[in-house]
């Protein structure tokens, strides 16, 4: 009597919502911005070693960046994973519920980390670093 009842689903607000293709598509944007940090990471890390030994805190700076590189690659082979497997096949689901925390923290601690290089890679260069602040 009413065809297009049976295609609607009650829990959700948008019917028919594939959440094997939402959750490949969010975890391709989450690869993508993982590669971004990771070459901007390779960057950063290649300034430093630029730099030399006589930069300040060259040591800590060129740890945290080789950690941070580390877990990113972990977080990346995580979303590949992630990404590979269905999402609707039930006998799926904890195990990628696992692999999505186990992915979050490493990208948690991907972000803590590059908060302190940030920090401790600020260097006075130019017009600014004569004036002593």
């Amino acid at each position: 009597f009413f065809p297009a009842i049976e295609n609607i689903n009650l829990w959700s607000s948008t019917p028919n919502l594939n959440m094997n293709l939402y959750a490949t598509k969010k975890t391709a944007a989450e690869g993508m911005l993982d590669i971004a940090l990771f070459l901007a990471n390779i960057t950063h890390m290649k300034t430093v070693i630029e730099q030399g030994a006589g930069y300040r805190y060259y040591a800590a700076v060129l740890t945290l960046i080789s950690f941070s590189l580390a877990l990113q690659i972990v977080a990346g082979v995580l979303i590949i994973i992630i990404a590979r497997r269905d999402l609707n096949e039930e006998a799926n689901q904890k195990q990628l519920d696992s692999l999505n925390n186990k992915a979050t923290l490493a990208i948690f601690l991907i972000f803590i980390t590059n908060i302190f290089i940030s920090v401790l890679g600020m260097e006075r260069t130019g017009l600014f670093a004569r004036m002593h602040f």
